[in-house]
């Protein structure tokens, strides 16, 4: 939940004390912490299967501009050395277009602290939202140009682990597409949520062993249900892809949990709880 910053005026006089309305301030922050019972990455688990501890915070100006941080711990696939968590600086600008709607534009540095080499990476991306009737809608498109936290440095997930690189220093992009949709019941404290994805990119394993489009094209896609209590949002959502275990074969040990050996990216259903402030 978004609060103003808010400076005080005080009217000192030899009367008695008039109250006057504060001015308001220019900036506006909202932030959130939280727990899932999964972090996945468009479909992808980052945290192997495991809890993840999420949090972030944004400032925003009046003019539309704002900048924020979110972090989540990693584990498995997502896990790069370091402090082994995903440090993420964002920054855009937002407008209104048309009747209601919002055009975001706006960029991602993908962070990991303390990290091998070659990890970071940055992604511009534009989302254009807005309603119809009851519904909230979201169109975006992501597009990372070529970095080589995102090249096919390793062709199989058996190079990876036995050190071989097949291409190293190969620098390659990355492109997501997606939509989500939101709808509140009408008097409840549900709002009904889903959304679907689609990726293309690095068919193999860059630099560290992990891909953001790991078989180099596939769907993600996710349905669920937030029930409000407060500022606390408790949420449940099934997350699955279209990437199927003969498809990822040539990606394993890497791709798979170190739990049961199974697909990272197979279906899950994702329990979280949510604090706004």
């Amino acid at each position: 939940m978004a609060y103003r910053l808010a400076a005080l005026a005080v009217l000192c006089a030899a009367t008695p004390a008039l109250a006057q309305e504060a001015p308001t301030s220019p900036f506006t922050i909202a932030g959130s912490v939280g727990l899932v019972s999964d972090y996945r990455f468009r479909g992808v688990s980052q945290s192997d299967e495991e809890m993840a501890v999420q949090g972030g915070i944004t400032v925003s100006h009046e003019s539309g501009a704002y900048a924020g941080v979110w972090g989540s711990n990693l584990a498995g696939w997502g896990t790069f050395g370091g402090a082994n968590m995903e440090l993420d600086l964002i920054g855009g600008f937002k407008l209104p277009v048309g009747g209601g709607g919002t055009l975001d534009v706006g960029l991602t540095w993908y962070t990991y602290p303390g990290g091998a080499s070659e990890t970071d990476f940055a992604e511009p991306y534009v989302k254009l939202s807005g309603t119809a009737g009851p519904v909230s809608l979201l169109a975006g498109v992501a597009y990372a140009p070529k970095q080589q936290a995102l090249g096919k440095w390793y062709a199989t997930g058996g190079d990876a682990v036995a050190g071989v690189y097949t291409d190293p220093g190969d620098k390659e992009d990355n492109l997501y597409l997606w939509g989500d949709a939101t709808a509140a019941i009408t008097t409840t404290p549900v709002t009904l949520k889903g959304h679907i994805g689609y990726s293309r990119g690095n068919s193999g394993l860059g630099p560290n062993g992990t891909s953001v489009a790991p078989t180099g094209e596939y769907w993600d896609w996710m349905l669920g249900a937030d029930y409000a209590l407060g500022k606390i949002v408790l949420g449940v959502a099934y997350v699955d892809t279209d990437i199927g275990k003969r498809e990822s074969a040539y990606l394993v040990p890497n791709f798979s949990s170190t739990k049961d050996g199974g697909s990272i990216a197979g279906s899950q259903v994702v329990f979280s709880i949510t604090a706004a402030f």
